[in-house]
């Protein structure tokens, strides 16, 4: 549901809202029926709400959340800084910060507050584009920005030079190169360009990779070979040579200029293990955060909406293994406990059968608690601790687990 009323108290009728729709040239095949999307009607509610006018499909009017003000506000004091002291610098800055951060929202407040007419945006992987995309093009603090990608076409030689322009692209097609070994002629636009900020969304894919195959990791190997084929065609040779020159200084292997540069990772990990990034340069907002920050706002807003209720809260729950099951895993060769081994079976369909069933038996009885020697130590004990869907109490915060067996 959409709210009709205004800031003011007052209301609006669907009728406002047809001829607001029709205003915009909007078949109105019959009566009530209009021909439009979601998108649109929500723009025309956002307009009649707050007297404003809007192009394309912006409708959203969320403001940031604290901590999306506050990496705005730590990275521009930071480049403002370096600028300060050197004109010329090119300032970096690294966001770690986990999913549903709102990264791609947050990025555009910073080019916002920053003046910047000309932002591009670089990524690993480019089936993100769509976030990026749909914040720019739906949020009424974007209005008037534009925005190009190769899939949506553009001539961006012809874009209006007094609005800002946001172009999205794929880290191997904007700096791949043709057979001869020079620039693609659809990219050279975007090396004549001098960029107000490069943001480089999903560094973690990316950097510290020797070879395009890796940006598929966690696939098998074959598919992960197909995917690099597919994705970077003849191109994967010089893709291999530029992922393995990330870990240098943006100057030596972009052929872009740009005022600042921008990252963006959930997972940051070697970046922040080798101090690529200095501790002021790096805002940082995770999972322990995020939870803070969902206790604090009920405490603080109690009855109200919470912006973070959504947001899961982990439960860890650790088994004691009996010293029968740890026989077992240090009885091989190198004295640690091989997953693959333990759960190894023989024979296919009705056949199949596990090598160490009376193991594997064990291990289930422990994870249901029906293990007969820990349940004897534990009525001598006194103490039964819970286990997972044999303890109703437990039963509220197992609606998705995930199970890790070291």
């Amino acid at each position: 549901d959409e709210p009709a009323e205004r800031e003011d108290g007052t209301v609006f009728s669907d009728h406002q809202v047809r001829a607001a729709l029709v205003k915009k040239k909007f078949d109105n095949p019959e009566l009530e029926w209009m021909r439009c999307s979601l998108a649109d009607v929500k723009t025309v509610l956002t307009e009649l709400r707050t007297g404003q006018r809007f192009t394309g499909t912006h409708h959203d009017t969320f403001k940031p959340r604290r901590e999306q003000q506050d990496a705005v506000e730590r990275t521009y004091a930071y480049f403002r800084s370096i600028w300060k002291e050197d004109p010329q610098a090119v300032p970096r800055f690294l966001w770690n910060a986990k999913m549903r951060y709102g990264k791609t929202f947050t990025a555009y407040q910073l080019a916002k507050k920053l003046g910047a007419k000309r932002v591009l945006v670089m990524t690993f992987k480019p089936a993100v584009e769509d976030a990026w995309q749909n914040d720019l093009e739906s949020h009424v603090d974007f209005d008037g920005w534009q925005y190009l990608s190769r899939s949506s076409g553009g001539d961006p030689r012809k874009v209006d030079k007094d609005k800002p322009l946001v172009y999205f692209g794929s880290f191997q097609d904007l700096l791949g190169s043709d057979a001869a070994g020079n620039i693609k002629p659809r990219n050279e636009w975007i090396h004549e360009v001098n960029w107000d900020l490069v943001v480089f969304d999903e560094y973690h894919f990316g950097a510290w990779r020797e070879t395009a195959k890796e940006l598929f990791e966690g696939e098998e190997e074959a598919v992960a070979k197909k995917e690099a084929r597919l994705e970077y065609g003849s191109g994967l040779e010089g893709l291999n040579e530029d992922l393995g020159e990330l870990s240098e200084k943006e100057t030596e292997f972009l052929p872009i200029t740009t005022k600042a540069y921008l990252y963006l990772s959930g997972t940051p990990f070697k970046a922040l293990a080798t101090g690529e990034f200095i501790e002021e340069q790096i805002f940082n907002w995770t999972y322990t955060d995020e939870q803070r920050a969902k206790e604090a706002f009920a405490a603080e807003h109690p009855g109200e909406w919470n912006p973070y209720g959504g947001l899961p809260q982990m439960r860890l729950l650790t088994y004691q293994m009996p010293d029968e099951l740890l026989a077992v895993a240090s009885a091989g060769e190198f004295d640690e406990f091989d997953l693959n081994a333990f759960f190894d079976a023989s024979g296919t369909g009705h056949k199949a059968e596990f090598k160490h069933k009376s193991d594997v038996q064990k291990w289930l009885d422990i994870i249901r608690g029906g293990y007969l020697s820990n349940s004897i130590e534990h009525l001598k004990m006194g103490t039964r601790p819970p286990f997972p869907y044999s303890d109703v109490r437990l039963l509220p915060y197992l609606q998705h687990s995930f199970w890790f067996l070291p």
